[in-house]
């Protein structure tokens, strides 16, 4: 059968693919980054490229024909990475985890992998670190090295011949930016190269049932490296990031097929090793002993669980004369909206006062539970006035000064109660019954939750 040859022109910054060359790229506006590459041929032993894919001719279903098997999660070893993957590795997924250098992705894998060896077989393959320098990393962590099986490869034929005899129920890469394929004129790391080494390691475990872990780099602006056709080829895509004190790390799903999206993950970086932290509110609420004016704890909702921060608001006269709004945590345009709500239905002019808003711990916010804790720390700020210790807040506040329900609210209420709070600020259809040890007030309107305080 003759060779069909498959060539496009593709943009090296964002992988955007044309018909024809052209000066600019139409996506990212980059002037000449675009260049021809070739494909390979359409045959799928062409150019020494890996040929051992299973299957045959394509057939056409209905779905009462298709035999559904029980869902069988492998777990990690790890009961926070279990708990961000859903409750585990399921066969044939292929799982994404990117963050910045020196996040630990290596550490963690490293860590998972050597647990997870001693049950089933695992081949963690490296195209970054020599085996000797990943063997001294695994000694200084005392972790069990005696049935994990190491390779270091960047070729993905190469790769998926050794698994062919290996026969592993987990690989890992590390990282896909190295690997690369044959008959592809694109060097690794390239967008080309990228896609088509994870599009065959893709197909490969799909067709086998493997679990297939994959290092992802990530650019200047926290985005992965790489085409985003890479984000949308996995299953999973995990992000692995480091809080302000570098001490902690933060591990969140972005995507999940399989699970919850937006589930936390909190790690302690330590001389072992990354150690998972079972109860992450603890190591948010270490306030001072003695109360001060602007802080306030909230209840946020992260995947499943619930999550208890510390909320620090600063009112100062500004200086100047335009006023600054500052958020670190949360988006500066919701302060803005916060501060709007509460001068036209609290009665509070800040317009000419600055304002910063932390959220303690490096956490940043992503939902509107927060609303009425902001308000009413910038309040306790503004008039210097220290709130309760053992007082929490929660509720999204309206633009006509409503505090509107959020999600799961008695289970917010019942962790906050774990942790000693005996007094909450709360929606008044939030509120329950009884709660053991709680005062419970339920507001409904903005100037409520003010004459509370």
């Amino acid at each position: 059968m003759a060779k069909i040859k498959k060539s496009a022109f593709v943009c090296g910054e964002c992988g955007a693919e044309y018909p024809k060359w052209q000066g600019q790229c139409t996506s990212c506006k980059s002037w000449n980054v675009i260049t021809q590459v070739n494909l390979g041929s359409a045959n799928s032993s062409r150019n020494g490229r890996y040929d051992g894919f299973s299957g045959g001719r394509s057939t056409v279903q209905t779905l009462d024909d298709v035999e559904i098997s029980a869902e069988t999660r492998l777990p990690s070893g790890i009961h926070e990475f279990d708990r961000v993957l859903g409750g585990g590795f399921i066969p044939g997924s292929v799982i994404l985890l990117g963050g910045d250098p020196g996040a630990g992705k290596s550490t963690i894998l490293l860590q998972t992998m050597c647990l997870a060896a001693e049950d089933r077989p695992v081949l963690y393959v490296s195209g970054e670190e020599s085996l000797q320098q990943i063997a001294g990393r695994a000694k200084r962590l005392g972790l069990p090295t005696g049935k994990i099986r190491m390779l270091t490869e960047t070729s993905v034929e190469q790769v998926c011949e050794i698994a062919d005899r290996e026969n592993p129920e987990v690989i890992v890469i590390d990282s896909i930016q190295v690997m690369y394929m044959e008959g592809v004129d694109s060097s690794p790391g390239g967008v080309t190269q990228v896609r088509e080494s994870a599009a065959c390691l893709t197909r490969y475990v799909k067709t086998r049932g493997i679990v297939l872990i994959m290092v992802g780099h990530v650019t200047k602006d926290q985005s992965l490296a790489g085409p985003m056709t890479l984000s949308h080829i996995v299953d999973t895509q995990i992000m692995l990031s480091s809080t302000e004190d570098s001490r902690y790390r933060l591990m969140r799903t972005t995507k999940n097929r399989f699970g919850p999206v937006n589930e936390l993950g909190v790690f302690v970086m330590t001389e072992k090793g990354l150690k998972e932290v079972r109860n992450p509110s603890a190591i948010f609420l270490s306030r001072a002993e003695k109360s001060s004016p602007g802080s306030l704890i909230t209840v946020l909702w992260e995947g499943t669980r619930p999550l208890l921060v510390e909320i620090q608001s600063l009112v100062v006269e500004s200086q100047y004369g335009n006023p600054r709004r500052l958020g670190i945590g949360i988006d500066q345009n919701r302060i803005a909206m916060l501060l709007a709500v509460l001068t036209k239905h609290g009665g509070l002019l800040v317009s000419d006062q600055d304002v910063f808003v932390n959220v303690v711990g490096g956490i940043k916010v992503n939902e509107t539970s927060a609303d009425l804790a902001v308000v009413l720390a910038i309040v306790s700020s503004f008039r210097n006035v220290c709130l309760q210790q053992d007082l929490f807040v929660f509720g999204e506040l309206g633009l006509s000064g409503e505090v509107r329900p959020v999600a799961n609210g008695e289970a917010r209420i019942k962790e906050a109660a774990k942790h000693g709070f005996k007094k909450a600020i709360v929606p008044r259809a939030n509120a329950p019954k009884s709660v053991g040890g709680i005062e419970i007030i339920g507001v409904g309107h903005l100037t409520e939750a003010l004459d509370a305080i």
